[in-house]
């Protein structure tokens, strides 16, 4: 990118830096750990990302952390089509709404929340998307630097208030099977979005119940995604 004179950069990280955080909602300044894998190499590559602005200041780099994107657009042509086993949440239970799947499994239901499951920040991806634009334009701002942002909605969902909403937009009831807790999963982990609010002039729109309208549309309309039945 250097050599190319290409040093404006936005990286997706992810709410997982923040570990197992002590208490919510989580801001930009709470010390940063990894619970597993896949936050371990966002929390890297954070830190790379800062180490390069520290050596080149003319770099601008703004850093992403991500809560949890869902839906889809709201044409219903575009939308998730993850390949395999779903490894998160509203893929697996489009793919028990639409038949492709018997049930879903919640890991967890013996947490400290209000009905057991784990509470997390859902984010419809057209407000992700939408923090994109305002991320790329503040990095025109001769000020920036190295900057990091949330971008979630503030408020947790949890696990079976996400499966009710999307029962609601469906019309289709969604068969649940009881586990255990999996490791490196927190309990409680949501958004302040005060500084995205703040600094890039951004808010998210959208709430659960317009995810799942979305996430629906999509999937109804395409219930083996890009592929074949």
């Amino acid at each position: 990118m250097a050599a190319h004179g290409c040093k404006k950069l936005v990286f997706s990280s992810s709410a997982t830096v923040y570990g197992w955080p002590k208490e919510v909602p989580c801001t930009e300044e709470f010390p940063l750990s990894a619970a597993n894998p896949y936050g371990k190499t966002k929390l890297y590559i954070e830190e790379i990302c800062r180490d390069i602005y520290r050596a080149e200041p003319d770099w601008k780099i703004t850093l992403l952390r991500y809560f949890n994107p869902v839906g889809a657009h709201p044409s219903g042509n575009i939308g998730e089509d993850p390949r395999g086993i779903p490894n998160n949440l509203m893929p697996f239970v489009q793919q028990v709404a639409v038949g492709r799947r018997p049930a879903l499994t919640i890991f967890g239901t013996d947490y400290n929340t209000s009905d057991g499951t784990g509470v997390r920040d859902y984010i419809h991806v057209v407000d992700l998307a939408n923090g994109h634009i305002a991320a790329l334009c503040k990095l025109d701002d001769p000020n920036t630097g190295c900057e990091v942002y949330n971008l979630g909605t503030g408020k947790g969902t949890s696990v079976l208030e996400m499966v009710t909403a999307f029962e609601q937009a469906s019309g289709v009831k969604i068969p649940v099977v009881k586990a255990d807790r999996r490791p490196g999963d927190a309990e409680v982990v949501y958004a302040s979005t005060k500084k995205a609010e703040r600094e890039l002039n951004w808010k998210a729109k959208y709430g659960i119940d317009d995810m799942c309208r979305d996430q629906w549309n999509w999937a109804s309309k395409n219930p083996y995604g890009y592929g074949e039945s």
